[in-house]
């Protein structure tokens, strides 16, 4: 497979082993907020788009949707060096992009004047830049574009979309919230669901209950983010990770937590909200992302200043 039409490889930042390492890719509108200038690509084209960024190489852009993200990972990382130098298990951030090199420099500058630990710069003209991700060993793709997301799930990828909104910036430790059906875990509760509704759901769920449930988009990518939790005892570290879910803990909490016991993947607070809100409880734990694949929840997410990733249904 071709290479990306130019990678630029951050020289002022130690590269990390990808076989070792959770490498993350992320989009430029997904970590900065480009959202006036992807107006202006809509709008005016692609060259009064690349002409508008090389006369701004120098402005840094605003911080996106996953910025706090990106930096709680960093955080991660200084953390685990501390404890071991010579630790191979970091986290890697790449930047995915469809800018050219030259209107890309912008992303680069601003990536520099952040003190983000960016590895690598991928700037792609294929009209699918998500073929690059398995080269590179990515294990989560955060995107601001469905159709990357899609595609990377069909791909194997983790995956989630971001969409740009205000987020209160939390503070460390990297807090990462996951929710289950179709996201940690299968959707085949919620077919159920769907198709009996609650009373069959829950009658399913009783049948079913020493059975592990099949894996969903994103265990691939929380079993390797508690593979690193494992480093430290619970006190001190630097990773905090929740499971928020729609469950009521007395009907379908048993066969969660005994699927989660199965894959050997810790949880540091389960929360089981019998259907309630979940925005208020995201409210009280901050954290750097949640993942949910209802957009009711991403939208009550959103309304208290939780920094959101969509996981759809794309198959």
């Amino acid at each position: 497979m071709a290479e990306p039409e130019c990678t630029v490889v951050n020289t002022n930042v130690k590269q990390k082993d990808p076989s070792k390492a959770l490498v993350i890719a992320v989009t430029t509108r997904a970590i900065f907020n480009l959202e006036k200038e992807h107006r202006l690509y809509l709008e005016k084209g692609k060259e009064e788009y690349t002409r508008h960024q090389q006369a701004n190489q120098d402005k840094p852009l605003p911080p996106g949707t996953a910025f706090a993200f990106i930096q709680a990972v960093q955080y991660v990382n200084e953390k685990i060096l501390e404890n071991n130098p010579a630790e191979k298990d970091l986290f890697d951030i790449l930047v995915l992009s469809n800018n050219s090199p030259e209107s890309g420099m912008r992303i680069i500058n601003s990536a520099k004047h952040y003190g983000l630990e960016i590895s690598k710069f991928c700037f792609v003209s294929d009209e699918d830049s998500t073929q690059y991700l398995k080269s590179h060993r990515v294990k989560l793709f955060l995107s601001a574009d469905r159709t990357d997301v899609c595609n990377a799930l069909q791909r194997g990828v983790s995956a989630a979309l971001i969409f740009q909104q205000e987020v209160q910036a939390p503070s460390t430790p990297l807090r990462v919230v996951f929710d289950g059906d179709a996201v940690l875990f299968s959707n085949e509760t919620d077919q159920v669901f769907q198709e009996q509704g609650l009373e069959g759901a829950v009658q399913y769920e009783r049948v079913m209950e020493a059975v592990p449930m099949g894996e969903g988009p994103l265990k691939a990518f929380a079993m390797h983010l508690g593979k690193m939790r494992k480093k430290f005892s619970q006190e001190k570290s630097p990773i905090r990770t929740y499971l928020v879910t729609a469950r009521s803990g007395r009907d379908m909490g048993i066969r969660a937590i005994k699927t989660l016991r199965e894959w050997g993947l810790a949880i540091d607070e389960a929360f089981f909200m019998d259907g309630a809100p979940k925005g208020p409880i995201l409210a009280q734990i901050q954290p750097h992302i949640f993942f949910d694949d209802s957009l009711h929840n991403i939208q009550g997410a959103q309304d208290v200043g939780v920094p959101s990733a969509w996981v759809p249904s794309c198959f």
